[in-house]
């Protein structure tokens, strides 16, 4: 999911789909043609810098039909998709070589390359795919732009949507949020809540990866890539270990999101460039987002705002007010802290950290010592099931 429009939401419905039999074959064929017409498309478009659809569909509108054998709206589909992948590559400051589409897919356009009847999926040339299973819960939102792809012997579909972004309400507290390698903690002044992160499950395939790579290369020549199995084996754990972390990051982020949602709490987190963890919960659930600096969080202290000293492994102690904690904890509270700072003028009064009787079913063991260190795994009162 993506922020769209003002005031709407964009997300993407992923539907497994099956061609009518005998035309699985043919439908492969036409989106290796398209992949073929897509590479030449975006070498043509960049180096003519042909970014407008006028000067792109005179240079690449009947070479794409004659040349390619592409059907007429699928060749316009074609070149609207290499100017996308060109102007992406332009704007990237770090950009290496020309962008070369490797995976079978195409792009589509509704109610010109595709439309979906009831349970079918039409697309132009007369291919009827069956939809096998999808999300129901944005059927009365109209579909907006595809694409079909083709990825282990399996077709997918998937479909934009534009929702509208619910109005976000005015929160009574901030639930922060502090992202490591290992862990993610987030809480407040009462909540207390750490997760194990998925790196090191993912990092177990990738290493297999890495030892398949160095077991089959050779000093004139990489074996195998030449290897179809082999390589075959490495993708499929390069693969694995995506899917491990995005899993985990689409769970971990709704649990973040679902238990803000239910306490009326902003979710406040380091305003860094780049996170596995997406927050794309929030937006969908209403929740408002209140990004941070992150400097010096795991070494000031959160009450006197003194410089905190080591105190054994991970734990620090302010040698002024004798403060105590995890430095995960020490680094969440002082997220919390300039959120509430940030959020005043919003609330029209200054705000506190929630305390324990603002909050019912917490067990004071649990979640009302301060001074108490995490545990890995502990699971509070109010985590969600």
């Amino acid at each position: 999911m993506s922020s769209g429009d003002e005031g709407l939401l964009t997300l993407t419905i992923k539907m497994r789909v099956s061609p009518e039999p005998g035309s699985g074959q043919e439908l492969i064929n036409l989106m290796k043609r398209y992949r073929e017409a897509l590479n030449y498309a975006i070498e043509v478009v960049i180096g003519n810098k042909a970014l407008s659809l006028g000067k792109a569909h005179k240079l690449l509108y009947s070479v794409l039909k004659e040349r390619c054998g592409l059907p007429s709206k699928v060749a316009q589909d074609c070149y609207r998709e290499a100017i996308a992948v060109a102007k992406s590559w332009l704007r990237n400051p770090k950009r290496g070589k020309i962008p070369k589409v490797k995976t079978l897919k195409l792009w589509l356009t509704q109610g010109q390359s595709y439309k979906v009847k009831d349970c079918c999926i039409e697309l132009i040339g007369g291919f009827k795919l069956e939809i096998i299973g999808w999300d129901r819960r944005y059927d009365s939102y109209s579909n907006r732009e595809a694409r079909l792809v083709y990825r282990n012997g399996e077709f997918f579909l998937m479909i934009t949507k534009q929702i509208p972004k619910p109005s976000k309400y005015t929160p009574k507290g901030v639930l922060a949020v502090d992202f490591n390698e290992k862990e993610i903690v987030f809480g407040n002044g009462v909540v207390r809540e750490r997760r194990e992160t998925a790196i090191e499950r993912a990092l177990h395939y990738k290493k297999l990866a890495e030892k398949l790579q160095q077991k089959y290369s050779f000093s004139k020549y990489n074996a195998w890539r030449r290897r179809k199995g082999i390589l075959r084996r490495i993708r499929h754990f390069h693969r694995k270990a995506c899917k491990i972390v995005e899993d985990w990051a689409k769970k971990v982020s709704r649990e973040i999101a679902e238990l803000a949602k239910r306490h009326q709490y902003a979710v406040a987190r380091e305003d860094l460039s780049y996170r596995k963890l997406s927050f794309w919960q929030c937006e969908k659930l209403g929740v408002p987002i209140i990004p941070v600096e992150p400097e010096q969080t795991s070494s000031i202290c959160p009450s006197c705002s003194s410089r905190l000293k080591e105190n054994g492994y991970r734990r620090l102690k302010c040698p002024r007010c004798g403060l105590e904690e995890d430095r995960d904890r020490i680094a969440v509270l002082n997220i919390e802290r300039r959120a509430l700072e940030q959020l005043e003028p919003i609330s029209g009064g200054p705000l506190t950290a929630p305390t324990a009787p603002q909050m019912t079913g917490v067990a004071p063991n649990r979640c009302g010592e301060p001074n108490r260190p995490f545990r890995a795994g502990r699971r509070s009162a109010l985590s969600i099931s």
